[in-house]
């Protein structure tokens, strides 16, 4: 089952730290966000491999935004 992670708050993209294909645990730094001059990291919540990530570094994010799929 596909694991959606979607941005919980407008943010600006600063990294992305995985790449498609790549297997993944759970609390793992999936992207680094930028939001009110704060870092946010946002963590995979289950064990599985990266099928697809929606973001680049600079992009700007609204609530509920794909950020990437973990299978």
């Amino acid at each position: 089952m596909a694991e959606e992670v979607r941005a919980e708050m407008v943010s600006t993209v600063l990294a992305v730290e995985v790449a498609v294909g790549e297997r993944v645990h759970v609390d793992q730094t999936l992207v680094l966000l930028e939001s009110m001059k704060m870092e946010i990291p946002v963590l995979t919540e289950v064990d599985g491999e990266v099928t697809s990530i929606a973001v680049a570094p600079g992009q700007v994010l609204q609530q509920g935004d794909l950020i990437a799929v973990i299978s």
